[in-house]
């Protein structure tokens, strides 16, 4: 099982500057929709109604995706085991759990739009990586645990996350800057950021800021081609007046990096900061949160730019210093 991953109106610049597409970079023709298997309505289901008949029907219509919630949300080693149902049934069965559980699903009744998301940003990853497997597509309910789940042939996306940001509970345990990004409109981008995490995981040093800008620059690149309806601000789960504000001050931004030295420093406490949600008030209090993302997004912009390269060429690329010299990056 392959690790686990843990939602119109902008500056001509910033729009140009993030849309611009080389000609190395393919487009579908035909999408047709990817249709999302209910499992978080299967499990629900027994969960009320706790009818161990309906065990069997989940082991054979489920199995993958019971072993992989057991593994990754209640730590257990398989649904074969002696006891896997009644842990299930209490994890889930705590109140406030539970009301989460069925308000997610009733708002997430129909899927139909983001169905059509999928079939659209899929069908763009397969014209450009032509063997990437395609996966299998379902919602689960984790308890604001694991966000993405994804196995060999396996995405699922947890969609007690995406209730919007006027959802009530989410009030009582999330930061405003957290809850701008649990919405229904960014639900097929992180299924699509988690397949490319899964299929391409990090190889750099998780220490070294570089490394992890331009891993996540490179994720947000292809999302938002593949899905270019939601907006940059969007993608980075900014208020559009923070987006303008990191267009303004780019080059302010990366030579205050620079000059404090924190690109190649092996420093995860600082690497964090700068990938973190939270706003980077360490560089400035106007900085908003994950600025290394950001800035790694606009390296890996003009690396596209200036070598014209194909979208797995991009992911091959490993060097993040080889990287950054071919960008010829000057904010």
């Amino acid at each position: 099982m392959k690790k686990i991953i843990g939602s119109l109106f902008f500056l001509a610049i910033s729009i140009c500057s993030c849309n611009s597409q080389p000609s190395n970079i393919q487009t579908p023709t035909d999408t047709l929709p990817i249709h999302i298997q209910r499992f978080d309505k299967a499990l629900l289901a027994y969960i009320e109604t706790q009818d161990t008949t309906l065990e069997k029907e989940l082991l054979k219509e489920y199995p993958a995706m019971l072993d992989i919630v057991g593994k990754g949300i209640l730590n257990l080693q398989s649904p074969e085991i002696s006891g896997f149902f009644d842990q299930v049934i209490a994890y889930y069965s705590e109140p406030t759990l539970k009301n989460l559980y069925k308000d997610a699903v009733r708002e997430y009744d129909h899927v139909t739009d983001i169905e059509n998301q999928l079939g659209k940003g899929f069908a763009f990853l397969k014209v450009n990586f032509p063997n990437m497997q395609i996966p299998a597509c379902y919602m689960h309910v984790s308890g604001f645990n694991q966000n993405v789940l994804a196995a060999d042939s396996l995405l699922s996306l947890s969609i007690d996350k995406y209730m919007g940001e006027a959802y009530p509970l989410y009030q009582d345990f999330f930061y405003d800057y957290q809850r701008i990004k649990m919405q229904r409109t960014l639900a097929a981008a992180d299924y699509l950021a988690g397949w490319l995490m899964s299929e391409y995981p990090f190889e750099g040093n998780e220490n070294i800021l570089l490394d992890r800008m331009i891993y996540e620059g490179k994720i947000k690149y292809i999302v938002h081609l593949a899905l270019p309806e939601i907006t940059p601000a969007q993608l980075m789960g900014y208020q559009e007046k923070d987006y303008e504000w990191c267009v303004a001050n780019e080059l302010t931004l990366w030579n205050t990096i620079i000059q404090r030295k924190h690109l190649y420093t092996p420093d995860q406490i600082t690497t964090s900061k700068y990938l973190d949600d939270k706003p980077c008030t360490f560089l400035s209090d106007e900085t908003p949160g994950n600025i290394g993302t950001w800035i790694g997004w606009q390296i890996v912009s003009s690396y596209m730019k200036e070598n014209n390269a194909s979208l797995q060429t991009l992911m091959q690329q490993q060097n993040a210093q080889e990287f950054l010299s071919q960008a010829k990056y000057k904010p």
